[in-house]
C-alpha cells in the first residue's frame, strides 16, 4: 500500500494543484499564463520594488552616497547657491502600484490612466529619498524637481510632494515638461542662478544630453562607459527595472509594437544556455 501511495502521490498533487487553480482564483485579474513576457517582467519588477530588501538597500546606498557628496560640496561652497536637480517618478515617488495593476491585466502604459493615478497624489516614497532631500535642504541646498510629467499633472504632483513635507515643493521649484522631453533646457534654467552639485534620477536622460534623442542600446552603453566617473560622483542613479529608455532602446523606440512582437524581441535578445537544462 505504501509503495502504491508513493507512485500515486505525484499524480494526486497535480490534480490538487489544478483543482485549486480552477476553484480558488476569484480575482478578476488575468492569470500569468495570459500575460505577455514584457508585462510578466513588469509584474516581477514591481514585486522587487515593493518587497525586496535588496531594492531598499540599493536606494539607501545611492542616497547615502548623495549625502556624502552634499557634505563635500558644502565645504567647497562658492558664490552661487548650491542645488540638487532630481527626477520624481521612481527616483522620489514610487509608482509601482500603477505599474503592477496595468501589467497584471496585461495592459501597456496609458496616458489617461496614468494621469488618473498621479491626480490621486497617493504615491509612496522611494526608500531614503525624503530624508536625503530634507538633509540637503538643511545644508542650504535648493531642490529642483525636474520631471516629464505634464503641466496638467502639476496640482497632483505638488500635493504628493507636500504630503511628505519635502523641501521646495512649490511651483517655482517644480519644472514640468512643456514641449520637449529633454531635460537639458530646464537644467540650464537652474544653472543660471545655482550651482548644480548633484543630479538624481532613474533614467539616464535625467543626467546628460548624450542620452537624448533616443540613442541605440549600443550607444547608451558606450556613453555610460564614457561617463563612468560621474556615476556616484555627480550622478546618483536609483534602480528602476520596470520602465525607462532602457526598454525603449530594446524595441528601437517603436511604441507601436504589439505584445507578441515585444515578446519576440525579448526572446531574441536574452542570453540563454546553449541547450535546455
Amino acid at each position: 500500500m505504501i509503495s502504491m501511495m508513493k507512485k500515486l502521490l505525484p499524480l494526486l498533487l497535480i490534480v490538487l494543484f489544478t483543482a485549486c487553480n480552477q476553484t480558488g482564483n476569484t480575482s478578476n485579474v488575468k492569470t500569468t499564463d495570459s500575460v505577455s513576457i514584457v508585462n510578466g517582467g513588469k509584474v516581477w519588477a514591481s514585486l522587487y520594488q515593493q518587497r525586496a530588501a535588496e531594492y531598499r538597500a540599493l536606494c539607501f546606498q545611492a542616497y547615502n552616497i548623495a549625502r556624502e557628496r552634499i557634505d563635500a560640496a558644502v565645504k567647497k561652497h562658492g558664490k552661487k547657491t548650491l542645488a540638487v536637480v532630481t527626477d520624481i517618478d521612481e527616483t522620489l515617488l514610487d509608482n509601482s502600484p500603477y505599474d503592477a495593476e496595468r501589467a497584471l491585466h496585461n495592459l501597456d502604459f496609458d496616458s489617461k490612466t496614468w494621469k488618473e493615478w498621479t491626480a490621486k497624489a497617493q504615491c509612496d516614497t522611494v526608500p531614503g529619498a525624503p530624508s536625503f532631500f530634507k538633509y540637503a535642504a538643511s545644508k542650504g541646498v535648493k531642490i529642483f524637481y525636474v520631471t516629464n510629467r505634464d503641466e496638467d499633472e502639476r496640482p497632483g504632483t505638488l500635493k504628493n510632494l507636500q504630503l511628505y513635507h519635502l523641501p521646495n515643493a512649490d511651483n517655482d521649484h517644480l519644472l514640468l515638461r512643456q514641449s520637449a522631453s529633454s531635460k537639458e533646457n530646464r537644467r540650464q534654467q537652474v544653472l543660471q542662478k545655482y550651482n548644480i552639485v548633484l543630479l538624481c534620477g532613474d533614467n539616464l536622460p535625467d543626467f546628460d544630453t548624450l542620452y537624448d534623442n533616443k540613442p541605440s542600446e549600443e550607444n547608451r552603453k558606450a556613453t555610460t562607459e564614457k561617463l563612468r566617473k560621474e556615476f556616484g560622483s555627480r550622478y546618483i542613479v536609483i534602480p528602476n527595472p520596470s520602465y525607462g529608455d532602457f526598454e525603449g532602446a530594446l524595441f528601437k523606440f517603436n511604441y507601436n509594437l504589439t505584445s507578441a512582437q515585444k515578446d519576440s524581441v525579448i526572446k531574441s535578445l536574452l542570453k540563454t544556455t546553449p541547450s535546455p537544462l
